[in-house]
């Protein structure tokens, strides 16, 4: 499809076309689906339905809320047990293209599901994330404004990094309804109607031995009791991995036993504004 032609939004698309460019999901695809439930569950007390997405596909749920999803890896997909956020897209081809364009990588995808169409991709220092063209989780909107979980991208330069992704996803544009960028503490701090959805942060290396140091999208769930929650993560399996202290709280660096990488905070320091 042309850049400049009108795409054609379907009536199942029109959910994640209405606020096109924020990050709409976060997702854990792992090798063993009901271990993944039971680490979850324990650690960040979670709650587990089906979704609709069919029998591999759980949604984790805290006080009635949706919060993420848990789905299990197909054999024959040669990607890493890792947690990735999704971006609504209006056209997942388009936006594809984009990336491509841009030097950045789609590696699966486009998908048809039941609900849309799925992409995964990685930018052009090989963070990975996703597109989702579709219907968003039913319960997307309290997800979008009670869920504890936040995303946070390390780059090589974050200001690079958002003009990548800010023409990938028509963020700070002249379209109406689009996310808008600020410039905060060296950070890029993604932001629509007044909430913000993700920070871009620099310094990272691909070269290091420390993955933390890796580019890569950091999810970020929100504990009552950061303490015990690492205690718990512990005696499930999981691996500290760094503990650190940010003007916005206390966070920790939690390995799965599977070997996702993921980060707690304290409930109260959840979304940093």
């Amino acid at each position: 499809m042309n850049e400049n032609s009108t795409p054609t939004v379907t009536a199942a698309a029109a959910a994640s076309a209405a606020v096109f460019g924020a990050p709409c999901w976060v997702s854990l695809m792992a090798r063993d689906l009901q271990a993944a439930q039971d680490f979850y569950g324990a650690v960040l007390g979670w709650k587990f339905r089906k979704g609709r997405l069919g029998d591999q596909f759980r949604v984790a749920v805290v006080d009635g809320s949706p919060v993420a999803g848990i789905g299990a890896l197909a054999p024959a997909l040669t990607v890493a047990v890792a947690w990735t956020p999704y971006f609504a897209v209006e056209d997942a081809d388009r936006t594809a293209s984009r990336i491509r364009e841009r030097s950045g990588t789609v590696a699966v995808g486009p998908l048809a599901l039941s609900m849309g169409r799925g992409v995964l991709a990685a930018d052009r220092d090989g963070a990975v994330f996703g597109l989702w063209e579709g219907e968003l989780m039913r319960d997307w909107p309290a997800w979008r404004d009670k869920a504890p979980a936040w995303i946070r991208l390390l780059a090589k330069d974050a200001f690079e990094s958002a003009i990548f992704y800010g023409e990938v996803f028509d963020w700070a544009s002249d379209r109406a309804g689009c996310c808008e960028v600020s410039y905060l503490e060296g950070a890029v701090v993604l932001h629509r109607e007044g909430r913000v959805l993700a920070r871009l942060t620099s310094g990272a290396d691909g070269t290091a031995t420390n993955p933390l140091l890796h580019p890569r999208w950091h999810v970020h769930f929100a504990v009552k009791n950061l303490e015990e929650t690492v205690r718990t993560a512990d005696r499930h399996g999981g691996t500290v991995l760094a503990e650190r202290t940010t003007p916005h709280g206390a966070e920790v660096t939690l390995r799965d036993p599977d070997g996702a990488i993921f980060n707690v905070t304290a409930t109260d320091n959840a979304v940093p504004q």
